[in-house]
């Protein structure tokens, strides 16, 4: 309880400040007040053009993110098991993770359509997130624990539940965590360099471009908290899945 009323004062502090700081600067066009940006928010959501571009970029970026943690889990599985593999991937993950995404954004759209450009990014980001996540959990396996399965012949199913899982956990609920963050960062940024029509993407590169600065920062707002909200669902959804596994 007191860790959430610290929250809500530090949020409310930064608030306080954005008003301070737009009232002192009076330019709209520069830094538009809170109540401004709220006001654009209601005003959005009224119009119902905005429900459109949510679930537009969301779909992308989520299939992206969701391809992504299938194929990131699965090349970290046979990498546990094959060293030859893992040195194989090692240049690609090591690319993914030190090119600036830009870079890959203005690349794949020689490539791709502006509309599959979300996908292919979010995927792209989030891969070396997930994989060095799983892989390193699966090294971090007790191996004396292993070797005392193999002992005992458990199968496979019961070694999962209760020896890989349970290290594996941590380093899957924080992979998961970071990866969401970066497949929306990821996403939307190709949609702002790619435009495609009906995007999240198109709408803050049209508020940028005819200074609707309020609008802007709606849309970074909106953006944000479908972030967040996406997180915290698949985060209860993945904390549920391991408990339905533990249980059998």
């Amino acid at each position: 309880m007191k860790s959430k009323i610290l929250k809500v004062i530090s949020v409310a502090a930064a608030l306080l400040l954005w008003q301070v700081a737009a009232t002192l600067i009076s330019a709209d066009f520069l830094l538009a007040s809170p109540i401004s940006v709220l006001k654009s928010i209601f005003s959005l959501f009224k119009n119902g053009e905005v429900f459109g571009s949510v679930w537009y970029s969301f779909a992308r970026i989520a299939g992206g993110f969701l391809l992504s943690s299938v194929a990131g889990a699965v090349l970290a599985v046979l990498a546990s098991r094959s060293h030859v593999l893992e040195t194989l991937l090692w240049p690609y993950m090591l690319t993914v993770k030190t090119v600036p995404v830009a870079s890959f954004i203005v690349i794949a759209l020689i490539w791709l359509s502006s509309s599959m450009l979300s996908v292919f990014i979010a995927f792209l980001m989030v891969l070396p997130i997930i994989y060095n996540n799983v892989l390193s959990g699966i090294k971090s396996t007790d191996r004396k624990m292993t070797e005392m399965a193999e002992v005992f012949s458990l199968s496979y199913k019961k070694r999962f539940i209760y020896i890989a899982l349970p290290t594996l956990k941590p380093f899957l609920r924080a992979g998961f965590q970071t990866a969401i963050g970066f497949a929306f960062k990821s996403g939307i940024a190709a949609e702002i360099i790619g435009i495609p029509n009906g995007s999240l993407g198109e709408r803050l590169y049209s508020a940028k471009v005819h200074l609707e600065t309020a609008e802007l920062f709606a849309y970074t707002i909106i953006i944000v908290l479908l972030s967040v909200a996406f997180e915290k669902l698949f985060l209860l959804m993945l904390d549920k899945l391991f408990k339905v596994v533990e249980k059998r």
